[in-house]
This record gives structure tokens, sequence and C-alpha cells, in this order.
């Protein structure tokens, strides 16, 4: 599914409508891009960090969870780090990349709710997620995730290239 960038000049019923917006346009733009390759380069690292095209949409789906749920929420997550084997990103074998893609659509849904339901001058539950800090408010949670979003995307553009799939936005 291929989405139109959100314009600054389309109008908005609020500021969490913007972060939905811009939230779900890079979530569905990464995901068009993992859609342009194969099996094989989705489960393939062409860089030298090593991370798979495939790992990178499980990282996200977690880092939303891991934010939002756990962190914003307070939400018990029995394993918030479910996206990292051995201090880095992994993916089972037996995952797949349908399973992956529609655990982070799901996950998006949890966290359009939250935008959406809640005041984004509001202040996080305090738990193990801030490790003792203060909580941030959802607003910056959602400044977190954008800049999250948008320079993965950017990564993902150089992986497909590399790959041989198309360029540009």
């Amino acid at each position: 599914m291929s989405m139109e960038f959100p314009t600054p000049m389309e109008p908005a019923s609020g500021r969490a409508e913007v972060f939905v917006r811009y939230l779900d346009f890079y979530r569905e733009t990464l995901l068009a891009k993992v859609a342009q390759l194969p099996e094989t380069e989705l489960r393939t690292s062409r860089l030298p960090s090593g991370w798979t095209p495939l790992e990178l949409v499980k990282h996200l789906r977690w880092v939303e969870l891991r934010w939002i749920e756990w962190g914003f929420q307070g939400g018990e997550v029995a394993d918030p780090w479910g996206d990292r084997k051995d201090d880095r990103w992994y993916v089972a074998p037996e995952e797949t990349a349908a399973k992956l893609i529609e655990e982070l659509r799901r996950q998006g849904e949890v966290t359009a709710a939250a935008f959406t339901g809640t005041d984004l001058d509001t202040v996080g539950r305090p738990g193990p997620r801030w490790d003792g800090e203060a909580p941030p408010t959802l607003e910056r949670i959602g400044f977190h995730l954008l800049q999250e979003y948008a320079r993965h995307a950017g990564h993902l553009d150089i992986v497909v290239e590399l790959a041989g799939g198309p360029t540009g936005e």
C-alpha cells in the first residue's frame, strides 16, 4: 500500500492526527520498499553493520511497542527487547515476512490509538522503560518515533538500491 506524503497544506484536526499521518506514511513507505525485495534480499545484509530488511521491520515493531506500550502506557512487556539476540537485531528462520509485516501494522494501530486517544502533553507512566528517569510526554515520544522511522526509511532506500530495486521515494 502506497500513501501520499502528508503535506503540511492538508488540514488536520490537531497535532495527534499529524503524528499519526506521518507515522503511517513512513511505516507504509518502509513496507512498500520491503515488498520490492525478493525473499533472499529480505534475509540478507548488504551493509557492514549486518542488519537485514526483515530485521529492520521487526525492530520497528518493537521500537513502537517499547515507546508506547511499555514506556508511555507503562504496560507489562515480558521481553521488551524481543527484536534482539546476542546484542543485535534478530529474525528467526521460522518468522515470515508476512507475519512480521502484519505485526508492525498491528503495532501501528496501537500507536495510532494512543495518539488519538490521549492528549499529547500527557506524561508517560513511570516504569522500567525510563530506568529511573522522568518519563517524557507523548508528543516527545512522537517526535522520537518520527525520526526513527525517517532515518530507517533512508537506510532502507540505500539497501533497496544496492539490491537492484527502484530508487526514489
